[in-house]
């Protein structure tokens, strides 16, 4: 996997180290990973990426084998807001304090909010398979509350997530994509591999707990005070999401977004399910080259 990319490990200036692979040559761009993965999910997409941009794939602070801040009764460490902090000392770090940026799943969501606290810093921003956190919750019904039930386990007190999934990760990580504990098909075993390791690390299933009950409180209180301010986003956007998932199913993505940013450029479905850049990676790489140009 990424052949031709770099990988390291780097601290920033809020204090947490970073994994990160970097690759290419061209407009830096920023990828973003979902949970319960690493920067790994985009092995299909950036060495084709990397023939136009200089692509930079950290893992999240909390996730893969980045620092895991331990837990706090507020669970600040692991607000979105917290996250994006680290991606703009990270890309300022490395010299692009301008970039491109792109963020599938919770990645999308420190995207989000990284448009909202740094707009000088981003160019362009794709978020892929989401719509905006405060969206979700101010309009949970039956539907929701079935079809993302890991949103509100996940967000539980300590230690009851922790201790259950600790029982058997691999059941519990591909029981959000495969079927009985059996991994997809678009699931490369390097990069399974990789995600599996993450989960060993001590501390990342917490982290990952973290993150979730940070979006169900600390995270909320952020978004209310940015729509507050009426604060959205002000880089052109592009949204895309998975057909035959179920954000596409269950929302009008679109109409959505607008009502969070000033210029949505592109919005359209991709023949996939939730994971785009693993599912179908050629739709995606198209749909990137229209957007980012």
């Amino acid at each position: 996997m990424f052949e031709g990319f770099r990988l390291e490990d780097v601290t920033v200036e809020t204090g947490i180290t970073l994994r990160l692979r970097t690759g290419g040559s061209g407009p830096p761009l920023l990828l973003l990973h979902g949970n319960p993965q690493t920067h790994a999910m985009w092995h299909r997409v950036a060495p084709a990426l990397a023939r136009r941009f200089t692509v930079i794939c950290p893992d999240l602070r909390g996730y893969g084998f980045s620092s895991k801040p331990p837990p706090s009764a507020d669970h600040a460490a692991y607000a979105k807001r917290a996250m994006a902090a680290d991606m703009v000392a990270l890309m300022r770090q490395v010299g692009h304090p301008r970039f491109l940026l792109a963020g599938h799943d919770r990645g999308a969501r420190v995207s989000h909010r990284l448009c909202l606290d740094h707009p000088q810093a981003v160019e362009k921003v794709a978020l892929l398979d989401i719509i905006p956190t405060l969206e979700h919750f101010e309009h949970t019904d039956m539907a929701f509350a079935m079809g993302y039930y890991h949103w509100f386990f996940l967000a539980q007190p300590a230690p009851l997530p922790e201790t259950m999934i600790a029982a058997d990760p691999r059941f519990w990580l591909l029981s959000h994509s495969g079927k009985h504990g059996v991994p997809p098909d678009f699931f490369s075993p390097e990069a399974l591999a990789d995600y599996l390791a993450a989960l060993d690390r001590p501390g990342t299933i917490t982290a990952i707990c973290e993150d979730y009950r940070a979006a169900a409180t600390i995270d909320l209180v952020h978004d209310r005070e940015s729509r507050a301010a009426g604060a959205r986003i002000t880089a052109p956007l592009a949204v895309l999401w998975g057909a035959k998932g179920r954000v596409g199913g269950w929302y009008d993505v679109p109409a959505i977004w607008r009502g969070y940013a000033n210029d949505l450029r592109l919005a359209e479905p991709v023949a996939s399910g939730h994971y785009l850049a693993e599912e179908a990676p050629e739709a995606v790489l198209e749909a990137f080259a229209r957007f980012f140009g």
